[in-house]
């Protein structure tokens, strides 16, 4: 398991404020029963339990809530893939955890399949023309995890953002569009895409080494 980096921690912001907490996991059973556009503020405030006072002090609207339970659901899914590599793995090794890590985590999110098949005039605009938000974050990660490999094969420098952006972009169209000639049905199959197309995208010619 590696260390989620600081500079992820401008895109996810996390609160140690239990109504805070509260909210948000009241939201998310409210989108996953109901989705998002038939889900209101006072059931939101109904099932966390605080007034709808006190929800709209911590809370402008909908959308805030919305935006809110996202960049949560979006750290979930970076601490589930850092959980699965190993520093002491090969580079190479560590660089196909990562895109089976980030490829799993959005298949099996639940909110993420809820809205697509229930709402996907709602979601789809989040995850494709205003998916900068989401893409920045995955990209932040994906960077910093290249440089670590970069310092650990000693490679030469190199501008490592457009690579991360790449494999962010590959993992959330896989994700949103699972029908395809790849064959990605079960975790070997992503493994064994990962180390035939992403491995050199990732690291170069050296990512090999132990």
């Amino acid at each position: 398991m590696t260390t989620l980096l600081p500079e992820l921690a401008f895109f996810m912001e996390e609160s140690d404020d239990a109504d805070h907490e509260r909210v948000l996991n009241a939201a998310l059973s409210a989108f996953l029963d109901f989705g998002i556009r038939r889900t209101s503020m006072g059931e939101i405030a109904k099932r966390s339990g605080l007034s709808p006072a006190t929800l709209y002090r911590r809370f402008e609207g909908k959308d805030d809530v919305v935006w809110a339970v996202g960049r949560r659901e979006a750290r979930r899914l970076i601490e589930g893939v850092d959980a699965r590599i190993d520093a002491e793995d090969s580079a190479e090794d560590q660089a196909v955890s990562l895109f089976v890590g980030f490829l799993a985590g959005l298949r099996a999110n639940e909110l993420l399949h809820r809205l697509l098949n229930t709402e996907p005039e709602v979601v789809l605009p989040l995850l494709t023309v205003q998916a900068g938000p989401v893409l920045a974050i995955g990209r932040t990660y994906l960077a910093n995890f290249i440089r670590r490999l970069q310092v650990q094969l000693q490679l030469p420098p190199a501008d490592v953002e457009p690579m991360a952006e790449m494999v962010a972009r590959v993992a959330l169209s896989m994700a949103l569009t699972p029908e395809t000639c790849i064959p990605l049905h079960d975790e070997e199959g992503i493994r064994r895409f990962a180390r035939q197309c992403l491995v050199g995208v990732l690291g170069g010619p050296g990512m090999t080494a132990a």
